[in-house]
């Protein structure tokens, strides 16, 4: 390579005119204009116009070789565009560089997409071709964006006295969880390390070991179902004190989240953040991250229809179920066509079907109108404060919280179909006082609600032997514009009160000491009070830029269904390999 640059393509401007400059990147576009031909060069720092002219025979015959996505170095003069040529939509529009010397430093074939900000084909052909697709402004922007978060994350917390410290990859398999991804052992034929699903147990052994703050930016693997919003292999901010309560923890968080918005985005949040109890948060918006940006509360009929003649009403009633409703003033003119559309996406969810009518102002009509007393009719204007026209939307179901889940996934749908969320807004909140554990029908048994190192209030220790399911956990998320965006709790400190939470989950003492035996003698050795909190950091990318897919801000990601396209993950390996391992394939 003979013109070695001087300068990217995003710092020439008109400051630059009469400097001599050399410039690299890839051909964006080739204008022929009559002779004299136009390219413009990119890098990832901008464009800029650079001009080949026929009275320079060598340069003009190398640039009519040029196409789309070469590889060139030039020479040449910033100049002054003429004042009808300025280009307002670039950054360099008021100049050009006519070119002195050029290099094409490699060729391209066509590549199988448009290197633009709007691609037009599959995500699976973007991934294939990740490295064509990373060269897009908008996806180099997200990934900037990414390191600057992950910067300015490590320069808040070692402000705040944290230290960071990296823990193994190669672990215990502890399947309380998600799946476990697994590694085999080529020395310990038989045995299997397992990657982290998070870095759980280490945090809490840090906290032991006496460093009373710590923070990593680290790498998590879960072996499930993946979503938009998920990945096999993910990245948290891992966050763990000692010493502290509920209110200390909650309280970095929010002056970190303060300071990440000012820096990136230039945002000013209000501190602290409102704080939503979760069967509050279950009751007026059906989720326990719900998006607060817009009204539309679900509301509990279940007392006005407590003597209902309509059967799927009274049947509900009986066995002690929940009727509760979307009442939507602004879909008061919905067809019956489009609520059938709600019906079925609704059902698909589990429910037998969503019931409806509507208020014109004075009475109600359509639907379940006709089933309607009197005395409902009444109850319902006056509780609900009926004034305008509005659809209702029902659900009658004997699962109270599912009924009410439902009901949170169509409040969504609607503020999207809709347009009811003003997407300008940057709601925070806290959701607290989490139920501990849940009982699986599945597995006839209580599960963490979190997980299992989760600290139960002191007042609720007693309900382990008697009611689990009442106990509540010192447990916490964050919640941004409807999406959880980081989850924590105080840790149990005591070996006799994990024992007793190991008990309530049916762990029997050698399971416990099995899975969990290092940190339970850990905790004989004087363990600190201590709790944190993790982000998912990938999901914070992605709301704080606005993207719409995890995807889009993870340099190489995989597919919904966990394949790399583009490297071919994951793939076979030979007999030789498997035989090292003391592995066979079972067909």
């Amino acid at each position: 390579m003979q013109l070695k640059r001087t300068h990217t393509c995003g710092e020439i401007n008109a400051q630059l005119i009469g400097q001599k400059v050399r410039l690299s990147g890839w051909v964006d576009n080739w204008r022929d204009h009559g002779g004299v031909f136009f390219v413009d060069l990119r890098d990832r720092y901008g464009k800029v116009q650079v001009v080949f002219q026929p009275h320079n025979e060598a340069v003009y015959q190398i640039g009519k070789k040029l196409r789309s996505e070469f590889v060139i170095a030039i020479e040449g003069v910033v100049q002054a565009r003429p004042p009808e040529a300025i280009n307002p939509a670039m950054a360099s529009g008021e100049v050009e560089v006519p070119v002195a010397q050029v290099e094409i430093l490699n060729a391209s074939q066509t590549t199988p997409f448009e290197i633009n900000e709007y691609v037009d084909v599959s995500e699976d052909v973007r991934l294939k071709y990740r490295y064509l697709d990373l060269r897009r402004k908008q996806l180099q922007e997200v990934i900037v964006f990414r390191h600057k978060l992950a910067q300015l994350t490590r320069t808040f917390f070692t402000k705040e006295n944290f230290v960071e410290i990296e823990t193994p990859f190669l672990t215990k398999s502890t399947p309380e969880g998600a799946r476990d991804f697994l590694v085999p052992s080529r020395m310990q034929k038989g045995k299997f390390y397992a990657l982290p699903q998070s870095p759980q147990t280490y945090k809490q052994i840090l906290m032991i070991a006496g460093f009373d703050r710590y923070f990593q930016l680290v790498k998590c693997f879960r072996d499930e179902d993946l979503r938009k919003d998920r990945q096999p292999e993910f990245t948290q901010i891992d966050v763990e004190m000692s010493f502290v309560d509920e209110e200390d923890v909650m309280a970095v968080v929010e002056s970190y989240m303060a300071y990440i918005c000012n820096e990136l985005l230039d945002i000013q949040l209000q501190l602290p953040f409102p704080r939503l109890e979760y069967e509050e948060s279950i009751r007026r918006y059906g989720s326990d991250k719900p998006d607060t940006r817009f009204g539309l509360e679900l509301n509990d009929l279940t007392g006005i229809f407590n003597d209902s003649e309509f059967k799927v009403f009274r049947g509900v009633i009986d066995a002690g179920g929940y009727i509760g409703a979307l009442v939507v003033a602004e879909a008061a003119g919905y067809s019956r066509k489009q609520i059938d559309e709600l019906q079925k996406w609704v059902m698909a969810m589990g429910v037998k079907g969503l019931a409806y009518f509507k208020f014109n102002g004075a009475e109600f009509e359509g639907g379940l109108s006709k089933f309607l007393s009197e005395a409902e009719r009444r109850q319902l204007q006056e509780e609900l404060e009926l004034r305008e026209p509005a659809l209702f939307l029902i659900i009658a179901d004997q699962r109270k919280e599912f009924a009410q889940n439902v009901l949170g996934f169509l409040r969504n749908r609607l503020a999207n179909d809709l347009d009811l969320v003003d997407e300008s807004k940057h709601h925070l909140h806290w959701t607290v006082n989490f139920p501990l554990m849940e009982y699986s029908q599945e597995e006839q048994r209580y599960l963490a609600r979190h997980h299992p190192f989760t600290a139960p209030r002191p007042e609720d220790m007693d309900l382990l032997d008697t009611h689990p399911e009442k106990a509540y956990a010192r447990a916490y998320d964050l919640v941004y514009n409807g999406n959880e965006i980081a989850g924590g709790s105080i840790r149990i400190h005591s070996r006799d009160a994990q024992a007793k939470v190991f008990q309530a989950l049916k762990l029997t003492p050698e399971e416990a000491e099995r899975k969990f035996g290092f940190l339970l003698e850990a905790l004989s050795y004087g363990a600190p009070p201590h709790g944190g909190i993790a982000f998912g950091f990938d999901r914070l990318v992605m709301l704080l830029t606005g993207c719409s897919s995890i995807r889009d801000v993870i340099a190489f990601p995989k597919t919904a269904s966990a394949i790399g396209l583009m490297e071919h993950t994951p793939s076979e390996v030979s007999e030789e390999q498997l035989n090292e391992l003391g592995l066979t394939i079972r067909k």
